[in-house]
């Protein structure tokens, strides 16, 4: 076996595809992150080059000028981007899936007028759920949106968007009870808007700002920050898919295509973590012989390469369940949650085997030490895909008494 993660099954145009971010990753991403990270740069040579190669319309329709590739081409691209650095893999989530839900769930009007400068990287995307003081709870937004004549006048604060200064398209979820009587289920009440703003911080649009980046512990780089809301209006045809009280409906079905592509940046970034901790233990000799050959390193070093095989298998699993069309949450959800976990501890072990260099800034182990625990959370934490889990699985196996 030449390498961990392998996929069964590709066509010759999905191997083309991932062999060119391979050498692109292995080229342009690993020798230039770690630095890039100590300095938080947003690493904008690389997005170019991302865009040359077409990665911004990797799952956009042909017909809107994309490649119109599936789920599993895009999170194995991912998985690559993400073992030479998480926070470049995170620019392209927010960006597809924004694109995915206008595929999904935008008026034609909506599709023609996003997609194809999308396809180009013209047009950069980010979505927006969460509010300061709601975590996890999406049913307690209180950002709102009220009918004005032809428009909608937005008001509120976001909280964690990712891309949110170098985005012009913000999809934004926010409570919208015209036309839904008191009483209404609060997720049906919600509304997905597309927000066009200009990149940058500050005021980016009348009644939009963008603060600066929120200081992260890592993944660095991608610019993390607030959204505020302040008389932003809003034409009524930027409402996704042209009705109101479908946002709820529109992200989770967006959030899942994201719940795949966080498995698949663990998946990555556990396949790094592993390459360093074997490499390193070939060449770092004590007792008078490399580590590789102590017992206790070869387990872990077998412990590690068995996560990074376990979670490669699910996250494909759960990539190939919804480009048939088929309700993948509970695959997404496990392999979300199996991924960002067997990361942590195949980054913690790679850490150990670096033994006190693991925590100096000159070896890319401390960098990855960071990165880690943001999978953890991202795309919802692991007693949220918990929740879903057992829900679904009652659901399957319902007691016939």
């Amino acid at each position: 076996m030449a390498r961990l993660a392998q996929t069964a099954g590709l066509t010759d145009v999905q191997q083309e595809i991932l062999s060119t971010v391979r050498d692109f990753v292995d080229k342009e991403i690993i020798p230039v992150a770690t630095g890039l990270e100590h300095r938080d740069e947003y690493p904008q040579q690389i997005v170019d080059g991302l865009k040359e190669l077409g990665l911004f319309g990797l799952m956009i329709p042909e017909e809107y000028g994309g490649l119109g590739e599936s789920l599993l081409t895009y999170a194995l691209c991912v998985e690559e981007i993400a073992r030479g650095w998480m926070s470049v893999s995170g620019i392209i989530n927010t960006h597809f899936i924004v694109a995915y839900m206008l595929k999904q769930h935008g008026t034609q009007e909506q599709k023609d007028h996003f997609l194809p400068r999308m396809a180009a990287g013209e047009v950069r995307g980010a979505f927006s759920m969460s509010e300061p003081a709601l975590g996890s709870d999406v049913s307690a937004i209180t950002s709102k949106a009220v009918k004005d004549g032809d428009e909608y006048v937005l008001n509120g604060q976001k909280m964690w968007l990712t891309n949110g200064g170098t985005s012009t398209l913000v999809a934004v979820l926010v409570r919208s009870d015209e036309g839904h009587p008191e009483g209404t289920a609060p997720h049906k009440s919600m509304t997905t808007f597309l927000v066009e703003k200009e990149p940058g911080f500050g005021e980016v649009r009348p009644g939009l700002t963008i603060p600066g980046k929120i200081d992260k512990m890592g993944y660095k780089g991608v610019d993390t920050t607030e959204l505020i809301m302040d008389g932003l209006r809003i034409p009524a045809n930027r409402v996704l898919g042209g009705t109101t009280g479908r946002g709820f409906y529109q992200m989770m079905d967006g959030v899942e295509v994201g719940r795949v592509n966080v498995a698949a940046r663990g998946c990555g970034v556990a396949q790094r973590a592993f390459e360093l901790g074997v490499s390193y233990a070939q060449q770092r000799h004590t007792f008078g012989k490399p580590i590789a050959q102590h017992q206790a390193i070869q387990f872990k070093l077998a412990e590690m390469a068995t996560k990074v095989e376990a979670a490669h298998a699910m996250m494909v699993n759960a990539a190939r369940k919804k480009d048939s069309g088929e309700r993948n949450d509970l695959e997404a959800g496990m392999a979300k949650y199996l991924a960002s976990e067997y990361c942590k501890e195949v980054v913690e072990d790679a850490f150990r085997i670096h033994g006190g260099y693991g925590f100096s800034k000159e070896y890319e182990i401390e960098r990855l030490y960071r990165e880690a625990p943001m999978l953890l959370i991202g795309e919802g934490t692991a007693e949220i895909q918990k929740m879903i889990i057992g829900r679904r699985l009652l659901e399957e196996y319902r007691f016939q008494g």
